[in-house]
């Protein structure tokens, strides 16, 4: 029986590998940046995904967000209110976001086209473990912890930090109330993967903004 579930969850990844790899060829031909956010619930990924998207707006770059959620669109209402378009995914129980899903939500998106986009954000479930294993062929996948969460949740879902190319911190403006210990924090991410790039923010004060802005016009300047 253990033998069996092993080649059906190999089966389920390399499906979704080969679906992956069809997308990422899509995004890098239509020369849009296409970011994976995963974080636990409650992180504040979405404050920190409209900030973002309001801001690049601004700067006159296009966007548009993909947002998973086991249930509901609050998200994808909220997040709509940036003047982006805004795509739900509702997985009804699935723990995580795969390539099949976002295939068929890019598919038939009135008013949306890749090739017309800048940026290209996709808002994971709230889950650190089931997102680690699926490729959605993007570009750039990012973590984000609070400062609410405890400085050892990288020590913790050492995959998903290992298998992601920035980490967000959230919250910065409420770390101190929090007690949040930022060495020992950016220590652990470290230790799962060293080198990797760390931001430091708030969605509600702007802090750690500008430089996340700033790398992701840099990764964009790269496709071109």
């Amino acid at each position: 029986m253990t033998t069996r579930i092993v080649e059906l969850r190999r089966g389920i990844l390399k499906k979704n590998d080969e679906l992956a790899a069809g997308l990422r060829a899509s995004y890098t031909a239509a020369g849009v940046l296409v970011l994976n956010l995963v974080s636990s619930p409650g992180t504040g990924k979405t404050a920190f995904l409209e900030r973002t998207l309001r801001e690049l707006k601004a700067r006159g770059a296009r966007v548009a967000a993909l947002v998973g959620d086991l249930e509901t669109d609050n998200d994808a209402r909220r997040l709509a209110a940036s003047g982006a378009p805004v795509r739900q995914i509702n997985t009804h129980g699935i723990c995580h976001l795969d390539a099949e899903m976002i295939g068929k939500h890019l598919d038939g998106w009135e008013g949306v086209a890749l090739d017309g986009l800048d940026y290209l954000f996709i808002e994971n479930v709230g889950n650190l473990v089931c997102p680690s294993s699926y490729d959605l062929g993007e570009q750039i996948r990012v973590v984000l912890l609070s400062v609410t969460e405890g400085e050892d949740k990288p020590l913790k879902y050492p995959t998903l930090f290992n298998s992601a190319d920035a980490a967000v911190i959230t919250k910065m403006d409420i770390a101190e109330p929090c007690g949040f210990d930022r060495a020992t924090a950016l220590r652990n991410i470290n230790e799962i993967r060293p080198g990797i790039r760390i931001f430091e923010t708030s969605a509600k004060t702007g802090a750690g903004m500008e430089e996340w802005l700033g790398y992701l016009a840099e990764a964009r300047g790269v496709l071109q």
